[in-house]
């Protein structure tokens, strides 16, 4: 079992970064890759970044490659998402999920363990 805090979401104005972090309860944290998902109002959730579980492998979504980085560190049981130069369209309650995998998944079908969200707002 894992469960997942998030916190780090706000008010920013676009070109503005914020950094979420998730901290995670339990032993298994090193054994479970991590994701980012987001969902905006009227949308589907949609993802946004992923680490395996070494940390070694991520990925993104094509819309916020080069501008979101996702890390970890397993020794504090925490992954972060570094978002820059953000975007009225980033806009969203941001979760983090836990998956019982090595790779770094972008299917939401994959995360088994989910948080409650944190909001992140940008205004133009």
């Amino acid at each position: 079992q894992v469960q997942l805090v998030e916190s780090g979401g706000g008010l920013v104005q676009a070109g503005g970064s914020l950094r979420l972090s998730c901290a995670a309860s339990g032993r298994t944290f090193g054994f479970v890759a991590m994701g980012w998902f987001r969902q905006a109002p009227g949308k589907e959730r949609e993802f946004v970044a992923a680490i395996s579980r070494s940390g070694g492998s991520t990925s993104y979504a094509d819309s916020v490659k080069g501008r979101f980085t996702i890390s970890r560190d397993n020794a504090k049981n925490t992954v972060y998402l570094q978002m820059n130069s953000l975007k009225p369209e980033d806009t969203a309650v941001y979760y983090c999920a836990a998956a019982r995998l090595i790779i770094a998944s972008s299917r939401s079908d994959d995360y088994a363990y989910w948080g409650q969200g944190t909001q992140v707002t940008v205004s133009p």
